[in-house]
């Protein structure tokens, strides 16, 4: 028993000593040698390599250095753009105001996959645990996404990717990045309006890996969703020091969302339809589909506008009435908030697409083709009084801070010379 523990004993000291020459060795490296981190100031890349003749010995300055320069050129180099919104907001329209720019690249709904996995089914009952899930998810996906990491997407197509392609990404011909070099050779480059259905048809299948690149060699990247509630949600992307993240929420009159759903969604808003048509409310009217529109926009808005800290120069508030009245200089004023260049093409496609048409693509119910200034108000005209009246009384609150006018009569309501749009400017925090 008395050897055992002399042996123990020995065993102690010996990692003790062990232990002090190890630290006793740290110490001599750390201070026979600077520890060098790459200045602020660094404008040439080669000057990581330029921290001494010891490759060996300053692999770990050089490793840090590395991470500086990607961190600093990615800030520098790139803007991450998110519009912020809800189906049948216009989300759609906002969203080529950056895809006809020719520095940046645009994605058209990728939290569409990470929805259609883990929630499948939308309905009611859906869990505060798999809200969580899903923003979770998102936030992690819109991470890799702004890093040109396309293929972190893939874990959510389904049928998963084979050698990074794929034909099954949501209206992958949204994206005019995606539909031209290095992607796509079936467009010439200097084809400005290429058809959504025409780029799927003639570019086959998507190659995940190009589309990464084709990502990298633009300046900017845009990302449209309507599948994050709140700013809040965003929290951790905007405070992420990897990111350049701006947001731009975009608003639109309740009752023109409730007005759009209700003609482009009619089996999900048959109960609404049926409101309209019989003038009686179904007793079984899903009325959430209403009502958390506006908690959302009241939630969201109401952060936005308290300009917390963390959203100082990140968060810009537009009403899409504002935008469909006056769209090219609304849009110069989304490129000033960002501090970036509104390029020719953007010019040209809002002069070329706000106007009206008779074109058959103009019906199209996820068109962008439209009379943007008459489509504003065009709701009054869809609603009957009492389900305006009902939207008024639920969403009174957040009409009210969007600068929303109410109306107290059936005429009122269809007397169209009467705006129901206040002069009110949301200025963005800078």
């Amino acid at each position: 028993m008395n050897s055992a523990m002399q042996c123990s004993w020995k065993a102690v000291i010996l990692l003790a000593l062990a232990s002090i020459a190890i630290q006793y060795t740290a110490i001599r490296t750390f201070t026979a040698k600077p520890f060098q981190m790459c200045p602020v100031t660094i404008s040439n890349p080669l000057n990581c390599g330029m921290l001494g003749q010891d490759v060996v010995d300053l692999s770990f300055d050089k490793r840090i250095c590395d991470d500086f320069l990607y961190f600093s050129s990615n800030v520098s180099r790139k803007t991450h753009v998110l519009i912020l919104a809800t189906t049948r907001s216009g989300s759609s329209f906002v969203g080529q105001l950056f895809n006809q720019h020719q520095d940046v690249f645009y994605l058209f709904e990728p939290l569409y996959h990470v929805q259609t996995t883990l929630l499948p089914r939308l309905s009611r009952s859906r869990t505060a645990g798999d809200t969580r899930v899903m923003l979770g998810a998102s936030r992690d996906l819109l991470r890799s996404l702004y890093d040109c990491d396309l293929y972190f997407l893939e874990s959510y197509i389904k049928p998963q990717p084979a050698n990074h392609s794929t034909d099954k990404l949501f209206r992958r011909g949204a994206s005019k990045a995606l539909c031209s070099l290095p992607v796509c050779d079936a467009f010439s480059p200097g084809e400005l309006n290429i058809d959504e259905g025409e780029c799927v048809k003639r570019c086959g299948v998507l190659n995940m890996t190009l589309a990464s690149d084709a990502c990298r060699e633009r300046r900017h990247v845009a990302i449209k969703t309507v599948r994050i509630p709140e700013v809040s949600d965003l929290r951790a992307l905007v405070e992420d020091p990897r990111l350049n993240l701006k947001v731009i929420q975009l608003v639109r009159d309740p009752r023109g969302i409730l007005a759009s759903r209700i003609e482009t969604f009619r089996d999900t808003y048959r109960l609404w339809r049926i409101w309209r048509a019989t003038g009686r409310r179904p007793y079984n009217l899903d009325l959430t589909q209403l009502t958390m529109v506006c908690e959302d926009f009241l939630g969201s808005v109401t952060t936005g506008l308290s300009k917390p800290p963390w959203l100082k120069g990140r968060y810009m508030l537009v009403r899409y009435e504002d935008l469909a009245k006056n769209p090219l200089q609304k849009t110069k004023k989304i490129y000033d908030y960002l501090g970036l260049v509104m390029d020719k093409n953007v010019g040209d496609w809002i002069q070329n697409n706000t106007r009206g048409s008779n074109d058959l693509s103009a019906k199209h119910k996820y068109g962008t083709v439209r009379d943007s200034a008459a489509n504003a108000e065009s709701w009054r005209l869809k609603l009957s009084y009492d389900m305006v009246d009902y939207t008024q009384t639920v969403c009174q609150q957040v009409l009210q801070e969007l600068g929303y006018k109410t109306v107290s009569s059936p005429e009122e309501l269809k007397n169209l010379s009467l705006t129901l749009i206040e002069d009110k400017t949301f200025v963005p925090f800078l």
